[in-house]
């Protein structure tokens, strides 16, 4: 290995990289330390960028996930070679499902030691090879071999994972070349270019609108890549202007109000009849942003959602593979979702100036949707402890700042609170679509408190999920992080023992029982207070109110232990994993 060179002409790679990361924005990295990235580390540590510990990686690749999803930014995510990117897997997969844009820096095993089987690489059956373990689910993988690149594959590995489609990408760099002297303009020969998404041309919104104004059922499903801006203010005006009914996918939940009168909520397995009912009889579906996952499609089973045909489908996406993947399109176009729905909305006023109005529609929708939270509150009035579900639900619905945001896990947590948990207007729903991941919420939700410090941020998660993520809690006190993590305990994988029940006559292997064969649980309150947070054990239906109104005067870190009963959620949907238990499919 050459000499360090010493001089105003050059710097470490490390220190040029940092440098690089300030001019790009970066306030936050998330991850641990390892013999491979201390260099980094140390250059970090003279810099203003904040480094979060976060004792596993998978907890700093959530963190940075949450992040991300709070601010619009790239998240950050600095990890060890071998089990250290490894480790980190699930975390970066989960952003990448769901068009997180993550960058993951990795250290790895000296240059000089390829294919030798030094300490902690991966090999085997492939020497130094391990961004091929990421190369399914990133957008891109790039090896550094040499120092001089690591600049230049910085800027790409940025632009990649926010251009087009957001995405993970991997960085991973031999650890030698972090202490290697690069020219000291390094950090600045590759600025970050601002990238212009593609419009929807003229001509295309021209034909989309003719559809659209023609259309005597049409419908607009809606899915998570349109959050806020002009192209949210373009949808809300054009599906007033012509009364067109919205159906939104998991993701999108909270892009438009709950309350707003023609949002119909999800289709498939966990919509309403009234909602699959619109999407099997539209004749024209607008459909953007939304890859039509398998539960809001019932599976692509034409009988009980979308009907393409003799329905006309527009997809809108900015990933052209996406654009007739599940289901035939009429119009497909690869566009900015925002900047084509402020196309789409100028082109059907100049076709149709007069508001549209279809009788009868807002007033069944809001009927319909009255009643869903209606009967929901219902069952949250319910004094029975451990508490039901919707209790917790109603509890929290009362208690939470209106801008609160509620980042959840799987089960429970995600599904009924996407389907029956009214979101204030000004509330955020954050949640696992792709990879339906468990243990993402509890620390996605200290990457969003650290990204959003003047809010209150909820960690409504299970108890499996909880489990899955203990780091979170220590994270979040080290972090000064005060969030609320909220644990529905049933003491069980609870969705999957109700599915195996249901499917098999019993449940086995997925409820917690200590070696007495009775329900087992942590104590996840003493935990909290073990950790440095606060620790409530709710033992009656009350006591979660309570709990709820201290901790959030106090504005600490704190654990909230809620018993909770194992209730499945309401499904009146389709999904066919119920017919391959039974036997009974194609």
């Amino acid at each position: 290995m050459s000499s360090q060179l010493t001089g105003a002409d050059t710097t470490t790679a490390a220190d040029a990289l940092v440098a690089q990361l300030r001019s790009y924005g970066v306030e936050h990295v998330f991850g641990l330390c390892g013999h491979t990235n201390i260099a980094l580390l140390d250059a970090l540590g003279r810099s203003d960028i904040r480094f979060v510990i976060a004792r596993h990686e998978q907890a700093a690749a959530h963190a940075a996930d949450g992040y991300a999803r709070a601010t619009g930014k790239p998240g950050v995510v600095l990890v060890h070679v071998g089990p250290g990117l490894t480790n980190a897997v699930t975390g970066v997969l989960t952003a990448a499902m769901d068009s997180v844009p993550l960058v993951v820096i990795s250290g790895d095993i000296p240059s000089y030691y390829h294919g030798r089987h030094p300490h902690q690489e991966v090999n085997l059956h492939a020497d130094a090879d391990q961004t091929a373990i990421y190369r399914p689910f990133v957008k891109r993988a790039w090896h550094v071999h040499r120092a001089a690149d690591l600049s230049r594959f910085a800027e790409r590995a940025f632009w990649t994972a926010t251009a087009g489609r957001p995405g993970a990408v991997l960085l991973s760099v031999p650890m030698d070349h972090f202490s290697r002297p690069v020219p000291a303009d390094a950090a600045t020969a590759f600025p970050l270019a601002a990238h212009e998404p593609p419009a929807l041309a003229a001509d295309v919104a021209g034909r989309i609108a003719d559809l659209l104004v023609a259309a005597e059922r049409p419908l607009v499903y809606l899915g998570g890549g349109l959050r806020r801006g002009p192209g949210l203010d373009a949808l809300r005006r054009l599906v007033e202007h012509l009364d067109i009914p919205v159906a939104h996918s998991l993701m999108a939940k909270g892009t438009l109000p709950d309350t707003h009168p023609l949002l119909l909520g999800m289709p498939g397995f966990w919509g309403l009849e009234l909602t699959n009912r619109h999407t099997r009889e539209a004749d024209v579906v607008l459909a953007l942003a939304t890859r039509f996952a398998e539960t809001d499609a019932s599976s692509w089973d034409r009988r009980f959602t979308w009907q393409f045909p003799p329905g006309r489908l527009i997809q809108i996406d900015i990933d052209p593979a996406e654009i007739g993947r599940n289901f035939p399109v009429a119009v497909g176009a690869v566009a900015d979702v925002s900047d084509a729905v402020q196309a789409i909305d100028a082109a059907v006023r100049e076709r149709q100036p007069a508001p549209r109005q279809r009788t009868g529609l807002r007033d069944t929708i809001t009927a319909a949707r009255r009643t869903l939270f209606a009967e929901s509150r219902q069952r949250g009035a319910s004094e029975q402890f451990p508490l039901r579900p919707e209790r917790i639900l109603t509890d929290l619905r009362a208690h939470l700042p209106t801008d609160a945001i509620l980042v959840t896990d799987v089960g429970w947590n995600k599904n009924g609170v996407a389907q029956c948990y009214e979101l204030p207007d000004e509330g955020r729903f954050i949640t696992p679509g792709g990879a339906s991941t468990m243990g993402f919420g509890p620390a996605a939700a200290v990457g969003v408190q650290i990204a959003r410090p003047d809010r209150t941020v909820v960690a409504l998660v299970g108890d499996g999920g909880m489990s899955a993520q203990l780091p979170a809690v220590p994270m979040a006190v080290e972090q000064g992080a005060p969030v609320l993590f909220v644990v529905m305990n049933n003491r069980s994988h609870g969705t999957i023992s109700d599915l195996q029940s249901a499917n098999f006559g019993r449940s086995f292997g997925c409820d917690f029982q200590g070696p007495d064969g009775q329900p087992y649980s942590p104590d996840f309150a003493a935990y909290g207070r073990a950790c440095g947070a606060d620790g409530y054990a709710i033992d009656s239906a009350a006591a979660f109110g309570d709990a709820l109104k201290a901790a959030l005067a106090a504005r600490r870190p704190a654990v909230i232990d809620v018993p909770m009963v194992n209730e499945p959620v309401p499904t009146p949907g389709h999904w066919n994993i119920k017919d391959i238990y039974q036997g009974v499919f194609e």
